[in-house]
């Protein structure tokens, strides 16, 4: 593919003397995946098309609510209910439709992954889960494609990028560099629990942007091997380097089958030191058994479930309420993902301690993806 010469739609950037019809061509000739259309993601989509890049896959299973419209800014009240990866690329459409896009309207798993990954430069990852984060980075790593890391929470983000090797050091890091290990689940918080200023991840997102057409071109000098953070309230940055780990962990998938066989849902869930429940095993249980389901997510957050019964109580709203369950059957709870689920089941041991109760391995959405293929 080549860009029209007499075109004015790039010609702001194109007479730029560090950037020229040589960097233009590149990045017309570059396929860049975006993984997640969210907060992260809109803003780096929509820079990334409206500079050029000629391919652009979009991979998000999850659909559109209104708590999503206050930081993702391509979606409107009207697109509440759609697919995201879909209605996100009739929009990027309009913005240029001179370049391909690619809408993947389902989860990225270890399964499709590498089939997904090989047809694209390189990867920019919106994600907010650190299962999905050590499963996109190990399949960059393993694939040798670099990876652009972002991360938002409350008034503080960062953008770094992995597996690209930094021509001055020779050094080449990777996620599980920053983070050898992953934290305990219980400890941690998501957006969906501790909020997010709505500018943050446009901050964050346009930076991610910012280093694919960097790598894209060969302009400046990425952020390899280095992380940048930066406060919205303080409007300050600072950065640090990430130096390789002396002694990786074992468990790392080295290949393609080791990956295939890795399970990112245990291996970030499993240093909760709770009760957990795989998809099968709660099939069983809840056909074979009663017991008490309950939903810990936000009240009509998305997907909707109608398949079985259920007590609906948001996770802050559980310390006031738990003395209202019952409590005589097991119990399982699940979320979004499983992250809020485990901090669920910890406060029921706390309280009752003689009980048994699980978390939903991969949440509700990893059971909707096991339903819809079985």
């Amino acid at each position: 593919m080549s860009f029209t010469q007499n075109n004015d739609r790039y010609h702001r950037q194109i007479i730029l003397k560090e950037f020229g019809e040589t960097a233009q061509q590149k990045l017309l000739n570059a396929k860049v995946l975006v993984i997640g259309a969210g907060g992260l993601g809109c803003p780096a989509l929509q820079y990334l098309a409206a500079a050029g890049v000629g391919t652009i896959g979009i991979i998000d299973f999850d659909v559109v609510t209104i708590s999503n419209l206050h930081r993702q800014i391509l979606f409107s009240l009207n697109d509440i209910g759609k697919q995201k990866a879909t209605t996100v690329a009739i929009k990027l459409a309009e913005i240029n439709p001179e370049i391909q896009i690619q809408a993947y309207d389902f989860q990225l798993t270890n399964k499709n992954a590498f089939e997904l990954l090989v047809n694209y430069d390189l990867v920019i990852d919106g994600t907010d889960n650190f299962a999905t984060r050590y499963l996109i980075n190990d399949a960059c790593a393993i694939l040798n494609k670099p990876l652009i890391y972002g991360a938002v929470l409350r008034f503080e983000g960062q953008v770094g990028v992995f597996n690209l090797l930094d021509n001055e050091t020779q050094i080449m890091t990777n996620y599980r560099d920053l983070f050898p290990q992953p934290p305990n689940p219980l400890s941690t918080l998501s957006c969906n629990e501790a909020g997010v200023i709505g500018v943050l991840p446009g901050i964050i997102g346009t930076m991610q942007a910012t280093e694919a057409i960097k790598i894209i071109t060969g302009i400046g000098k990425p952020l390899c091997n280095k992380i940048i953070s930066y406060n919205a309230l303080q409007n300050t940055f600072y950065d640090f380097e990430i130096t390789p780990v002396l002694n990786p962990i074992e468990t790392s998938p080295q290949n393609e089958m080791e990956f295939l066989n890795f399970n990112y849902e245990w291996f970030c869930s499993s240093k909760a030191n709770v009760s957990s429940i795989s998809i099968i095993d709660f099939e069983e249980l809840r056909t074979k058994e009663k017991i008490t389901i309950i939903d810990v997510r936000e009240r009509n957050e998305l997907p909707l479930v109608n398949e079985f019964d259920f007590i609906s109580i948001p996770l802050n709203d559980l310390p006031n309420l738990i003395a209202s369950i019952p409590i005589e059957n097991k119990i399982v709870v699940f979320c979004k993902s499983g992250n809020r689920s485990l901090k669920a089941v910890k406060l029921f041991y706390e309280k009752y301690p003689q009980i048994t109760a699980f978390s939903l391995i991969g949440g509700i959405d990893a059971w909707q993806q096991f339903n819809n293929k079985t």
